[in-house]
């Protein structure tokens, strides 16, 4: 399930991961909340949160999670990927190279540290 965060501004969409991740969570919370954030910015930001209570990602998932990075992927400001979950830092890690933004993985024990850098100026 993606449950969207509150608290953050309007320039980032918040999100955290728990139990399994499906396409349905991505076309009913994630697409749409990109979406109404890219409408109202230029550029937007990404807090995604996947901590000790992620069960993993569907393939149809992961697939939806690529194109919507895809998508808009010039519009990508700053992306914070907060998780203890390997294969999902070593797979940002990888990737962080193509992002035209920055991009920054942090452990579950920096959440703070993370979202201070995804709000700051």
């Amino acid at each position: 399930m993606i449950e969207l965060l509150k608290g953050f501004p309007d320039n980032v969409v918040a999100v955290s991961c728990k139990g399994r991740v499906t396409k349905d969570d991505y076309d009913k919370v994630l697409v749409p909340t990109v979406e109404r954030a890219l409408k109202a910015h230029d550029k937007v930001r990404l807090y995604y949160e996947a901590g000790s209570e992620f069960g993993g990602i569907d393939p149809a998932a992961a697939w939806e999670d690529f194109k919507v990075g895809m998508e808009h992927f010039t519009r990508w400001q700053r992306v914070a990927v907060v998780t203890d979950v390997d294969w999902i830092r070593h797979t940002m890690q990888i990737f962080s190279f193509i992002m035209p933004g920055d991009m920054r993985v942090f452990p579950v024990a920096a959440a703070s540290e993370a979202r201070a850098w995804i709000e700051e100026a």
